[in-house]
């Protein structure tokens, strides 16, 4: 069994365009916590910035994908494609959602307790293993591809003009998106913690924030409260979307 909880909110901005998922439950402001067994999923999503209704392109993204009957014979990237249909063809169909777009990072398990992970965009998936967290996903953004090339350093990396720049996502009419779909290695263990979130935490949290946060001997809620207290404390200036899993023994809760 699985233990996931997670919170999103709009921070300082006046409205939120990210949203979060666990299980078959979208949640697009607020708190939750829930017990699951697999075949499950979970997931954020975050409204592209610059583009009409991200707000409305996040939550349909989740709702599409919480009406997914997953298990191991799920065709996945099939089924990201389908949403990236029906997020393109409302986008192109209505003025006032013209081109609306959604980031993607999730996780898969199936009835074999395999772990996929799913990636599009620039949202993330951490894991935390043994005081260190490490990212797992892979940013499809423009600054990525420029250090992976070795034009800028990691440093660098965080405070490029182009930062915000990502390749096409979910709902975009022009370019189909790259749907990054791979397996865990070495599934979960225990106290392992995984972690999906928004831009809005991981461009304000360090991994040493992360670390320091996630060793601390308090509830997962309570941690994950921290996480996004210590974004707006770093001038966080946009929402926060952040979902932790852990795998436990139900028989020793």
């Amino acid at each position: 069994m699985y233990y996931c909880c997670g919170i999103t909110e709009k921070g300082v901005m006046p409205h939120n365009e990210d949203a979060l998922m666990i299980g078959k439950n979208v949640i697009t402001d607020g708190a939750a916590e829930y017990k699951l067994n697999p075949p499950f999923m979970c997931a954020v999503s975050d409204g592209v910035s610059g583009e009409l209704s991200g707000e409305l392109a996040s939550s349909m993204c989740l709702n599409l994908l919480s009406s997914v009957k997953y298990n191991k014979k799920t065709r996945l990237a099939n089924k990201l494609n389908d949403i990236h249909n029906q997020l393109a063809k409302h986008g192109s169909e209505n003025s006032e959602t013209l081109n609306m777009q959604a980031t993607l990072c999730g996780i898969a398990i199936d009835d074999d307790n395999k772990i996929s992970i799913i990636n599009i965009g620039d949202s993330r998936l951490y894991r935390f293993r043994g005081n260190h967290i490490k990212q797992i996903s892979r940013d499809q953004s423009l600054v990525q591809l420029l250090y992976e090339e070795g034009s800028i350093t990691h440093e660098e990396k965080k405070t490029h003009v182009h930062r915000n720049i990502i390749f096409p996502v979910l709902g975009n009419i022009s370019s189909k998106p790259d749907i990054d779909i791979d397996v865990l290695e070495e599934g979960l263990r225990y106290g392992d913690v995984l972690l999906l979130c928004t831009d809005g935490l991981s461009d304000y949290v360090p991994p040493s924030d992360m670390e320091e946060i996630l060793d601390m001997p308090k509830s997962l809620p309570k941690r994950l409260e921290m996480l996004v207290k210590k974004a707006l404390e770093n001038g966080g200036s946009d929402n926060i979307s952040v979902i932790a899993v852990v795998y436990f023994d139900e028989g020793l809760m």
